[in-house]
């Protein structure tokens, strides 16, 4: 008590001046406080406002309470005497800003058909669309063997995994699809999450949290998730101009070498279809001192011989010769740390992962929320995406056909001077530069035309950009690239779309219509696109895939 009198007296002026005319501290401590406390100005006011009852003796304190019940109007009630906050006024006055600028979203009943694709029905099974924006690449979530696998997995395992690993433990199908990503990437190991939004905020949250004075350095065009991460990570972060390697170079030169340095960035920016240039990237990494952190999520399946990404293209007759062992020459995809990838798009199932060093990937499974208390994804997705992974590695002409049917979209969009903004990468972003308009574009060729193209606009792409985003897949043929074309051009028609002619009158805009822009040449070259199946080593065919030790733990 003598110790709280002493603090008092310190923060008090009241209780100071008490001490030094009247009481020592010590005395203080035993007086009768309550009573000291009614001559305080602001004390005295306050018991006097709300008839303070005070635990003198137990007769003065049942007496006070009796009182109490006798003049309740003496207390303010703040629970009945001021009105509720107005929730449902927030959430309204939020959602009708959204209205006003037309970036409300509004989401189509669409159910793809797996023996139809890429048909799907709307509300009525017989009203049919064809779908145009899947980010279903390869349609192996329709695939029969990738199908059979998870109904098989599903009679035998069940709905659900039971919980977390760390509770429920895990099983052959989570053992069996790590090792799978982790040949995948020639990495050491790899750690399965439910989504890869969650993969990206545990590891770069996680990368900010545990290593003191790690300044990121992320590309402006990054993904939400990403973002959301490097915010949990709470540390120095610096954004670098998109695929600008100039000022990206200006920033890490800022910091001592010794300094931890993450460079966080993507392969295939899926709104603009713009390709990271992985190998320069990794250079300034190994200059500066920076580990390197690559989301492939809109690349896996598409890209190098086997689907493991524009990292595996970068190298990709060294890969091509090699199958899934690692050539002798270190490649780009060697070179990049952590590469993080989604099995919800090109591998047709749902969940995400990181592949990376056997320690990196110990630390995650041991230290990241975002694992540890989450459940794992149910066997039948496991096994699911394992078979669509090993499906795809050795069929070649899936990513061969998904790519000549872009290049008969964009030609076939260049003829008609629909503005298309111009990437080397299997997405068609078609540029109409206002929300309102990308939406009327949308519900046009839904419901003229029977295709469902969404529109995308803010926040998902920056204000003035907004534009129908395209992915052609191995089901669109040039019959079904036919339909969309003549589709597309009545669009611009109806609505008197600015077309790349419109775009250079005014300046241009994201490389349409600028004189001065020199395209990239497409990643996929005419040698590449010339192999077939069999010019893949044979190993990657039935390759038998060791289980990783670090996805139970690693035994000393």
């Amino acid at each position: 008590m003598e110790s709280i009198a002493r603090q008092s007296a310190k923060l008090c002026p009241f209780v100071h001046s008490v001490t030094t005319s009247v009481h020592s501290v010590k005395s203080l401590g035993q007086a009768n406080l309550p009573a000291m406390a009614k001559q305080c100005p602001f004390m005295g006011r306050a018991m006097r406002t709300a008839n303070y009852a005070t635990s003198a003796s137990p007769a003065t304190a049942n007496s006070t309470r009796s009182s109490l019940r006798e003049d309740e109007s003496a207390f303010v009630d703040h629970a009945t005497a001021e009105s509720a906050f107005d929730y449902d006024g927030l959430f309204e006055h939020e959602l009708q800003k959204k209205r006003v600028d037309k970036s409300y979203r509004f989401f189509n009943n669409i159910n793809r058909l797996a023996k139809e694709f890429p048909l799907a029905h709307r509300q009525l099974e017989d009203d049919k669309v064809t779908v145009w924006c899947s980010n279903d690449y390869l349609a192996l979530s329709k695939n029969q063997e990738v199908v059979d696998v998870m109904k098989k997995t599903l009679d035998k395992y069940g709905a659900g995994a039971g919980g977390t690993r760390n509770i429920a433990g895990h099983n052959k199908h989570a053992l069996k699809l790590e090792a799978e990503i982790a040949a995948l990437h020639k990495k050491e190991g790899a750690l399965v999450f439910s989504s890869c939004f969650v993969a990206n905020d545990a590891v770069i949250s996680l990368l900010g949290q545990k290593i003191k004075d790690l300044v990121i350095f992320s590309d402006e065009l990054n993904h939400a998730s990403m973002i959301t991460g490097i915010k949990h990570a709470s540390t120095t972060k610096h954004i670098f101009k998109h695929n600008d390697l100039s000022h990206l170079e200006e920033l890490l030169a800022m910091y001592p070498r010794s300094q931890p340095k993450l460079i966080a960035f993507e392969s295939v920016y899926s709104m603009s279809g713009s390709v990271a240039d992985i190998e320069k990237i990794c250079d300034l990494a190994d200059k500066y001192g920076a580990l390197t952190f690559l989301d492939e999520v809109h690349a896996v399946g598409l890209y190098g011989p086997h689907g493991a990404g524009v990292a595996e293209h970068c190298n990709f007759e060294a890969h091509r010769k090699s199958g899934i062992a690692s050539p002798q020459e270190r490649t780009v995809m060697d070179r990049v740390d952590m590469i993080t990838g989604t099995l919800g798009k090109s591998f047709g199932t749902v969940g995400g992962y990181v592949a990376g060093s056997l320690r990196l990937i110990d630390w995650l499974r041991s230290y990241a929320p975002g694992f540890i208390f989450t459940t794992c994804l149910p066997p039948s997705v496991m096994a699911g995406a394992a078979e669509a992974i090993r499906y795809q590695r050795s069929h070649l002409d899936l990513r061969q056909a998904q790519q000549r049917h872009t290049s008969y979209v964009k030609d076939g969009l260049a003829d008609l001077g629909i503005p298309v903004i111009p990437n080397p990468s299997h997405i068609v972003p078609v540029l109409i530069g206002n929300p309102d308009l990308a939406r009327q574009a949308s519900d046009i060729l839904m419901d003229k035309h029977r295709i469902y193209v969404q529109a995308i606009n803010f926040p998902t792409v920056a204000r003035g950009t907004e534009r129908l985003r395209i992915t052609p897949t191995p089901g669109h043929t040039n019959d079904l690239s036919d339909i969309l074309l003549d589709a597309v051009d009545d669009v611009f028609n109806t609505l008197q779309l600015p077309r790349v002619k419109d775009w250079q009158n005014q300046g241009g805009l994201l490389g349409i219509g600028q004189p001065d822009f020199v395209p990239e040449p497409n990643l996929w070259t005419s040698d590449q696109l010339s192999y077939k199946n069999d010019d893949l080593h044979p190993n990657v065919k039935e390759p038998i895939i060791d289980q990783l030790e670090v996805s139970s733990g690693i035994k000393y």
